[in-house]
């Protein structure tokens, strides 16, 4: 196994002859170290069928299967499919997911560590994700703005981008927004914590699921400090120039493994869009989210 940086690139490696099946630990280990140092690892070379996708990340951690049947692999539950293209006739997961800044399972009370991407189906003009690392975004901010972000906390919910499953046809809206805020109430998190592994500060907010911001005795902040932390760290940008972005690219072949407690990140979708198809996996690693969660 060979990891070489992403040459001109803000964040990632390459991860060059890499087997989940004949890994050591200590090639599990050396990829883990890369995720969390390096952000982004792009597995080079993969040709792997749902169920062995699984597997190798059964090798990081413990599997999460999304909480929606719609986008579960139909013989694979615990992959997420995202895809527009349609398999005997018929839609397999969900089309266009992920058109905003999120990290995965923000909205929930126990969020895990790693997610894994496996494109299948690949655009030959639009391809990649933009990625923020909050780390980073969090050491540029200005002092101002850290020290008002001192110990508050966030409130993250599904709502705003939440899609109709199949069953929804017909009922109100109303029905389903409750059944939605039942179903995935919103949740609370601090808006900064300590990376568990690498000791730096992340700055854990994202325009997709980040609804409220409040002070440590849960009283919401009536301010504009939620919109200057988008904006500060390039989530409002719809030019995607900001220093702070990440544009991600990809080939067919390749699996990207990257650090979830550190990365925000925002499918690139076109109003003209071409087919395209890519699997998930999402898996807890050795630590929770940040230390004192409690779940």
């Amino acid at each position: 196994m060979e990891i070489v940086p992403q040459e001109g690139k803000k964040l990632g490696a390459a991860v060059h002859g890499f087997d989940y099946a004949s890994a050591s630990e200590e090639d599990i280990q050396k990829l883990k170290e890369t995720v969390y140092t390096k952000k982004i690892a792009v597995l080079k070379g993969q040709d792997l069928d749902p169920a062995q996708f699984l597997e190798l990340g059964k090798r990081l951690g413990r599997p999460e299967t999304y909480y929606e049947p719609m986008y579960q692999h139909p013989e694979v539950p615990e992959v997420f499919v995202s895809s527009n293209v349609p398999k005997d006739g018929k839609q397999i997961g969900v089309p266009k997911t992920g058109k905003f800044w999120h990290a995965d399972y923000m909205f929930m009370p126990d969020p895990f560590g790693i997610t894994l991407i496996y494109p299948q189906v690949i655009p030959q003009k639009n391809r990649g994700t933009y990625f923020i690392d909050m780390g980073k975004a969090y050491e540029a901010l200005p002092e101002e703005l850290k020290k008002a972000a001192e110990g508050t906390r966030c409130r993250h919910s599904v709502r705003k981008y939440f899609k109709i499953r199949p069953h929804d046809v017909y009922r109100p809206i109303s029905e389903i927004i409750e059944e939605v805020e039942t179903k995935t109430p919103p949740v609370v998190h601090p808006t900064t914590f300590t990376h568990p592994i690498t000791g730096e500060t992340v700055l854990y907010i994202s325009e997709g699921f980040t609804v409220d911001i409040e002070d440590a005795e849960g009283k919401p902040l009536e301010t504009d400090l939620l919109h200057d932390l988008f904006k500060a760290t390039g989530q409002l940008d719809d030019t995607f120039s900001n220093d702070n972005i990440h544009l991600q690219s990809f080939e067919k072949g390749d699996l990207l493994v990257w650090d979830n407690r550190s990365l925000i990140h925002r499918a690139l979708h076109t109003s003209a869009p071409e087919p395209t198809s890519s699997f998930r996996v999402t898996v807890h690693d050795e630590h929770k989210l940040y230390d004192g969660l409690t779940v």
